[in-house]
C-alpha cells in the first residue's frame, strides 16, 4: 500500500479489486474487498473473534460498527437485525463504498456507510460493535471512544475487540478508569490472542420518591 494505510482517508494505491468467498451471520457469502482498506483477503482473526464471542445485536434500533473497513461486522449485524438501521463508520472513502456494494450485492438496504461527521448527532446505539484501529495512535482512539461510547443508548452495550499485545488490558483500564460513572467495563471473552472488551452504559439511578409532609 506505499504510504498507505487502512486508515487513510483517500488511499492513493490501486483499487485492486478482488472478490473473496466469507461466512458471514452464519451464511456463506461472495463480497468484494480492495487493496487499501483492512484485511482485504479474508475475515481477519480479532473481528471473527468479536462476531464469535457477542451475542446477537437487538433487533431494532440504530447499531453501529466502529472503523467497519469492508463491511464484515455492519454485514453480519444487519443479516442478524434486518429491523435496524446499522451505521457502517469508516474514515477510509474506499472501505465505504465497498460497504455499499456488498450492501447491495446481498440485498441488505438496512446499512447507512457514512463517514464519522455523517452520522447525525441526535442517534443513539443500542449496540456498537468494533474492532478498532489500534495503530492510530492511543489518544486518537481514546478520542474515537470517547466520542462515540457516550452515544450508547442506556442499557446498551459497546463490544471491542482488541489484541493483547497490543495493548487490550491496559486500554480496558483506561476505559474503567474513563467511564466510571453510570458504566461497566469487563473482559467478556479471550481467545486466540485477543480479548473481547464489554462496555454496558446502565439507565439513569431511579428518582427517590419524596413523601411530602
Amino acid at each position: 500500500m506505499g504510504n498507505d494505510h487502512y486508515f487513510s482517508a483517500s488511499p492513493s494505491s490501486p483499487d485492486d479489486l478482488r472478490r473473496i468467498r466469507v461466512t458471514l451471520a452464519g451464511r456463506a457469502v461472495e463480497v468484494t474487498t480492495a487493496g487499501g482498506v483492512f484485511s482485504p483477503d479474508h475475515v481477519d482473526s480479532g473481528t471473527a473473534v468479536l462476531l464469535a464471542n457477542t451475542p446477537p445485536p437487538p433487533p431494532g434500533g440504530h447499531l453501529l460498527d466502529l472503523g467497519c473497513g469492508w463491511g464484515p461486522i455492519s454485514l453480519s449485524l444487519a443479516m442478524d437485525a434486518p429491523h435496524a438501521t446499522v451505521w457502517a463508520v469508516d474514515v477510509n472513502e474506499r472501505a465505504l463504498d465497498l460497504v455499499r456494494r456488498n450492501a447491495e450485492a446481498l440485498g441488505l438496504s438496512n446499512i447507512n456507510a457514512v463517514l464519522p461527521d455523517d452520522v447525525p448527532s441526535g442517534v443513539s446505539f443500542r449496540s456498537i460493535r468494533s474492532n478498532p484501529p489500534i495503530r492510530v495512535g492511543k489518544s486518537v482512539l481514546h478520542g474515537m471512544l470517547q466520542h462515540w461510547i457516550p452515544r450508547l443508548s442506556e442499557r446498551s452495550d459497546a463490544w471491542l475487540v482488541v489484541q493483547r499485545n497490543l495493548g487490550s488490558d491496559s486500554l480496558q483500564r483506561w476505559l474503567d478508569a474513563t467511564f466510571a460513572d453510570g458504566y461497566s467495563v469487563h473482559r467478556a471473552a479471550t481467545a486466540r490472542g485477543f480479548r473481547v472488551i464489554r462496555v454496558r452504559r446502565h439507565g439513569s439511578p431511579a428518582t427517590a420518591e419524596i413523601t411530602l409532609p
